[in-house]
């Protein structure tokens, strides 16, 4: 489905913020399967080193040669300014406490460095979740509409770049698979009215980049 994608990739945002601080050691939190940390780790000659709640995601993460280690980014096991740079790709919305959350992030950041962040639009997608009847009803803790303010309370300066584009769901039974993997939404994939034909979605992602003076 992802191949299906236009407009720019988040990713790349996520690393042209790095290079342009030269991050060298980097903190990724949430890291999933660990492919973006492997990219950074390779394309920016970085040390990054990648927490995550989930053993299964860690093991993962040390399968592409990356450091990784069970971590729950609200009590960081980490020094004071001991990274360059950190990154939350879309994660931070999970987070119990988001500001103590981003505290931790902050506290853990050296000056002049940054905290990058990705997270959806409440608008990502509608087209697909009209269809099962939630358009706009997502309300992440830390969306593009709210990130920045969340950001603000805990970084001196934030910045703020859209990402537009659109994905496509080749088939019905795409669309379907896609909402039960929703870790919030995977109740709503048996709404789905059957439909033929692909549906193209808007996509709407919002990268932060929040910065330490």
């Amino acid at each position: 489905m992802w191949n299906s994608s236009t407009g720019p990739d988040a990713h790349d945002l996520v690393l042209e913020a790095l290079r342009e601080i030269s991050a060298a050691r980097i903190l990724e939190v949430g890291s999933g399967k660990g492919e973006l940390a492997e990219r950074i780790s390779s394309e920016l000659c970085a040390d990054v080193i990648a927490v995550d709640q989930s053993e299964r995601m860690v093991e993962l993460t040390r399968e592409w040669g990356v450091r990784a280690a069970l971590g729950d980014v609200q009590d960081l096991p980490f020094e004071d300014e001991s990274f360059d740079a950190c990154v939350a790709a879309w994660m931070l919305y999970h987070v119990p406490d988001l500001d103590r959350g981003l505290r931790e992030l902050a506290r853990v950041t050296r000056p002049g460095g940054r905290l990058v962040a990705v997270t959806n639009s409440e608008r990502s997608l509608t087209e697909l979740w009209t269809l099962v009847g939630e358009p706009w009803k997502t309300n992440y803790p830390f969306g593009a509409e709210n990130g920045g303010a969340a950001l603000a309370r805990h970084f001196d300066r934030v910045e703020h770049v859209d990402v537009a584009g659109t994905i496509t769901f080749s088939s019905f039974e795409d669309a379907r698979r896609y909402i039960a993997s929703s870790p919030t939404r995977a109740h709503l994939a048996g709404y789905l009215p059957d439909f033929d034909g692909p549906l193209v979605a808007t996509r709407a992602v919002a990268v932060f980049v929040a910065e330490k003076v």
